[in-house]
């Protein structure tokens, strides 16, 4: 796992009491790992503080609990008729998870660094 982010630059960019009462080390390592998960790159020595404000999001999802959920099975149909000519239906993806808004900025944040490199030719000898 690479250490994008540290307690000192989230407390930056957040406030020193963004953990509140939670445990800010297993918050930032949370972070770090969904980081290292995610980002598929090489990232420069001194990391861009476009990464830093990602692990920052995450890690205050983390702190809440909200990152690592836990899952269900996904429901793949399901129809509910009140009466005759009256019905919702619902249908899930498989393997689909709900995002929070603070993980889809941070998701935002990465994309130059979750894609892989340019295209590469080979040439048959």
């Amino acid at each position: 796992m690479t250490d994008f982010v540290t307690e000192a630059d989230v407390a930056q960019l957040l406030g020193q009491d963004w953990a509140g009462a939670g445990d800010a080390v297993l918050a930032v390592a949370m972070a770090n790992a969904w980081l290292t998960a995610k980002i598929k790159r090489a990232v420069p020595e001194a990391v861009p503080d476009a990464i830093k404000s990602a692990g920052a999001q995450v890690a205050k999802l983390a702190v809440a609990g909200k990152l690592y959920k836990d899952t269900d099975r996904e429901v793949q149909s399901k129809t509910v008729s009140a009466q005759s000519g009256t019905s919702v239906s619902k249908t899930y993806v498989a393997g689909s998870t709900d995002r929070s808004t603070a993980e889809n900025f941070a998701l935002d944040l990465i994309a130059p660094w979750t894609r892989r490199p340019g295209t590469v030719m080979l040439k048959r000898v």
